[in-house]
């Protein structure tokens, strides 16, 4: 399936406006199927395209298809495509439950014709498709509507998401930045038109605009404000910074100091009043109304339960993850599990610091280690409570592990609900689902860009003030965990950096920092490719994890091809030529 793109006249943007109202915002056919299937019925008249209550619509429309177009198996936080990286493995019950991912996971026999490959790649260019029915129809809607520019920035803010999530999963794609293609124009589209570069500019370009116009605040909490794109900017200039654009490889090619002080640019506190850290970092992933969308959460996917449907706005892209807990969570699937390499990265030194070169030397052992306290809000362990509620102490046995311990028996936390919220915040269904909304750009990921901007520019004093800014609010991190040293017998420990780094040092630093603070956020993979580490850092993973996890055995990550998805069998077959196939003898 291609994506659906408006033709560059007026009567498809009322018929394709018009069916997408008609079918209760759910317009996601191809541009085909459209063409075959559009009536007259099916026409808004001049007035109609025109009248601001339908560009509304459909600009609420466009928003509802992030959620609406996603599900448990192609969720837009991308955690099933994290399974990549040392941060977690697959889980479930064993490598044939979601084998696709399983192969993602090991990078061996992935397929273009896997299933899973192209299901992402359809349901973002659909998202962009309903993205782009709106622009059109805000560009037909008149003038007198004042609202009409502030609603065009938020729609290219959506479109540039889009995009984004598209170009970290599959490097070369078709760029959908014109709203007015011709059916034929679209067919020609290419994805290998733009340099790597010059991809990361065309979001930007889309971004820059809606940065331009968008308020400092909005009424509706969903739409993103200045603040917003701001930290998206910085977000892309980052990825940017880091050159790629060798076609025959996806090595690291320069870092680029231009990008990086734009990150520092588009990072500076006075772009963020009103914005700063949570007290302590479990704020950000509770479910409580009080909670959401806090000062933290620069822009974040809404869910409900109390929107008149039979199960709201509810976040189904989650439904795999819990854990299957008798009486309680009954057909939780347990996937996305912490991995043990991940658990021993929060151990601390007898400085208080992360064991940066040596945190794998051996597990982590919570009555003899010191750990930083971001480590029992992130990961559920053996010994102690389940999302904090000593009614469901986790042990080794197949209820924290559905593979019987073939992925352990560590458990997510971030995305979890506590079993006592059951009914209230966390929802069965066909699957589990919760009202909790997913933050897709937080304060503290902006520190870390921040950081990691200077860290590159070789200014270390600030990048570390930064870097001990998250430290500080990690120590202080303790409401949901504050009797465990005496009743479990575990041990907090962590400091602020003294002193002064080399540019090196300083780097790896800031990269571990980012790794701790935002684990299990689905962040990680991206990361270590964006940094040019995956290849080396994976490969190493593999041979050290075995033990933990004996799928590992004939695992091997080849650079310059798993670093990115294959461009989908479906799409090349579709592109009349036009697409190239990712390198790496897909």
């Amino acid at each position: 399936m291609k994506t659906n793109i408006l033709k560059k006249n007026t009567n498809w943007i009322r018929s394709a406006v018009a069916l997408t109202l008609i079918a209760g915002g759910s317009y996601l056919s191809s541009c085909s199927d459209f063409l075959d299937e559009h009536t007259p019925q099916g026409t808004l008249s001049n007035e109609q395209v025109k009248d601001p209550k339908n560009a509304e619509a459909m600009v609420v429309s466009a928003y509802a298809v992030f959620t609406s177009a996603e599900d448990i198996n192609s969720s837009f936080s991308m955690w099933n495509f994290d399974v990549r990286s040392d941060d977690a493995y697959k889980g479930g019950s064993g490598t044939s439950d979601g084998d696709v991912f399983h192969q993602l996971e090991v990078q061996q026999g992935v397929l273009t014709t896997n299933w899973n490959i192209n299901d992402m790649w359809v349901r973002l260019y659909n998202c962009i498709s309903r993205v782009n029915t709106a622009i059109a129809l805000l560009n037909e809607t008149d003038d007198s509507f004042s609202m009409k520019q502030q609603r065009l920035a938020e729609m290219k803010f959506l479109r540039a998401y889009a995009h984004f999530l598209l170009k970290r999963l599959y490097k070369n794609i078709p760029f959908v930045v014109s709203e007015n293609l011709s059916y034929d124009e679209y067919n020609s589209l290419s994805n290998t038109t733009y340099s790597n570069d010059e991809g990361w500019q065309l979001i930007i370009d889309d971004l820059m605009q809606a940065y331009n116009t968008l308020p400092t605040t909005q009424q509706d909490k969903g739409r993103p404000t200045k603040a917003s794109a701001a930290a998206f900017l910085a977000k892309v200039y980052l990825y940017k910074a880091y050159h790629q654009d060798n076609a025959k490889s996806n090595k690291v090619t320069s870092i680029e100091k231009a990008d990086l002080e734009k990150v520092i640019e588009f990072t500076n506190p006075d772009l963020y009043a009103g914005y700063g850290l949570e007290d302590d970092i479990h704020n950000n992933f509770r479910p409580e109304e009080k909670y959401e969308n806090g000062k933290e959460s620069l822009w974040a996917i809404q869910y409900s339960k109390n929107d008149g449907s039979t199960f709201g706005n509810l976040n189904w892209s989650y439904g795999l993850i819990p854990p299957n807990i008798p009486g309680a969570t009954d057909g939780g699937c347990d996937f996305y599990k912490p991995s043990q390499n991940l658990v021993n990265a929060f151990r601390t030194g007898q400085d208080g610091l992360p064991l940066i070169d040596s945190f794998n030397a051996k597990d982590y052992d919570k009555r003899a280690d010191n750990a930083d306290p971001r480590l029992f809000l992130t990961v559920g362990m053996p010994g102690l409570p389940y999302m904090f509620n000593k009614k469901y102490m986790m042990e080794e046995t197949s209820i924290w592990s559905r593979s019987n311990g073939m992925y352990g028996y560590n458990v997510s936390l971030k995305h979890n609900i506590d079993p006592a919220l059951i009914g209230k915040y966390l929802i069965k269904g066909s699957y589990w689902a919760s009202s909790m909304n997913r933050i897709v750009f937080r304060y503290a990921d902006v520190l870390l860009e921040r950081a990691e901007a200077y860290a590159q520019l070789g200014n270390s004093d600030k990048a570390i003030e930064l870097v001990n800014q998250l430290r500080t609010r990690a120590a202080a991190s303790t409401q949901m965990i504050k009797a465990y040293p005496n009743n479990y017998g575990v041990k907090f420990y962590v400091t602020n950096y003294k002193g002064s780094y080399s540019k090196d040092e300083t780097i790896k630093i800031v990269k571990m920092e980012r790794r701790l603070e935002l684990a299990m956020e689905s962040e990680r993979f991206f990361d270590l490719v964006r940094w040019g580490d995956a290849g080396s850092v994976i490969n190493k993973f593999y041979d050290e994890e075995v033990d933990n996890c004996p799928i590992y055995s004939d695992a091997k990550f080849t650079e310059d091809k798993d670093e990115y998805l294959p461009i989908p069998f479906t799409q090349i077959s579709a592109s009349n030529g036009n697409y190239t196939q990712n390198i790496g003898n897909w």
